[in-house]
């Protein structure tokens, strides 16, 4: 691969920061089954009211479908 072509793939390094979302527990896992008490933990949330700034993915939009229902969701700039 020529080194234009190569340099055009790759992001610019003074482009925009990741897009961000806040993820914050507002209900238990307890009870919960088990694949959504893991997907938590990836989350980085463990305890009610936690709250973590991850980046939007792909792979965390997958993962904050999967526990809607006990989480709280916000976008940032």
């Amino acid at each position: 691969m020529p080194d234009n072509e190569m340099s055009a793939a790759r992001a610019p390094e003074g482009s925009a920061l990741p897009r961000k979302v806040r993820v914050t527990q507002i209900a238990s896992g307890l009870g919960r089954k088990p694949g959504q008490i893991e997907t938590l933990i990836g989350l980085g949330l463990n305890k009610m009211r936690a709250t973590r700034e991850l980046e939007d993915t792909p792979s965390v939009r997958g993962m904050i479908r999967k526990v809607a229902h006990l989480i709280q969701v916000e976008e940032l700039s």
